[in-house]
């Protein structure tokens, strides 16, 4: 019996040291190239100007990458624009929940991403964005 576990546990520890190095050996960390610097650069100098909060250029290279992520991914499709209008309401859960009229800074950075980072998707967006009703009601 104790032959037995012994066997079944060096295996299982084998295929478990394996299975590590080849994932270490496969795994592609977040690579930041010298596009995904330089389009970062640009976005947080378009966002400072439009006067949005800012962070570092690494960090946006780090997340939106040389294709920029998750945002250019069919901005136009439904599930991306029910999250959208999901976001734009009073906050409330279940009945209580509304729509409200927000300011147009809510999508702006959106906006300032997509036009340089995937300025092909951008017209469908603006096809959802300009749906909306929008009011300056930030400062």
């Amino acid at each position: 019996m104790i032959k037995n576990n012994t066997v079944l546990y060096v295996t299982a520890g084998v295929l478990v040291l394996v299975l590590a190095v080849i994932s270490l050996l496969t795994f592609h960390s977040a690579e930041e190239n010298a596009e995904a610097t330089a389009q970062a650069e640009q976005l947080r100098e378009e966002l400072l100007a439009a006067g949005i909060a800012a962070p570092p250029a690494d960090q946006i290279a780090a997340v939106l990458g040389d294709d920029g992520g998750a945002v250019c991914l069919d901005p136009g499709n439904a599930l991306r624009r029910g999250i959208l209008l999901q976001q734009l309401t009073n906050g409330a859960a279940g009945p209580g929940q509304r729509p409200v009229i927000a300011d147009a800074k809510v999508v702006q950075g959106q906006v300032l991403i997509m036009s340089i980072y995937c300025p092909d998707t951008l017209a469908a967006f603006r096809q959802v964005v300009d749906d909306l009703k929008f009011a300056k009601v930030a400062s």
